[in-house]
């Protein structure tokens, strides 16, 4: 089940999420200074590319939490509202309830994603 809801998300604008997230965290490693907040976008492509089957674990300790409040005024806030109004006009159907789901789990990293873990489950 995990496959077929990844291939249906990929072909649904899943692919696109991810080169955008892939592309956003390559522009931020070209300076030394922006290589931790790349790093973040590159785990955000990877949950945007294939979300089913992946859940996100948080693991920070104090410097993430620090970092995780600037990139909440800096972007963070903007992109998490995005994904969860998303998500909550997919669950007003049933078939989209499974894919708003997943809306809600990128935006649940993209509101704080330092110190996220991104891991496969079962």
């Amino acid at each position: 089940m995990k496959f077929i809801g990844n291939v249906i998300w990929i072909i649904c604008g899943g692919l696109l999420s991810a080169i955008g997230w892939w592309l956003a965290g390559a522009l931020w490693c070209i300076t030394i200074i922006g290589i931790p907040v790349g790093v973040q976008c590159f785990k955000l492509s990877s949950i945007s590319l294939n979300p089913f089957g992946k859940d996100v674990v948080d693991e920070g300790g104090a410097v993430s939490c620090l970092l995780n409040i600037i990139w909440f005024f800096v972007s963070g806030l903007e992109l998490a509202l995005g994904n969860a109004l998303i998500g909550i006009l997919l669950c007003i159907t049933i078939i989209g309830f499974p894919f708003g789901k997943q809306f809600f789990k990128i935006a649940k990293l993209a509101i704080a994603p330092f110190g996220a873990r991104v891991v496969k489950v079962g």
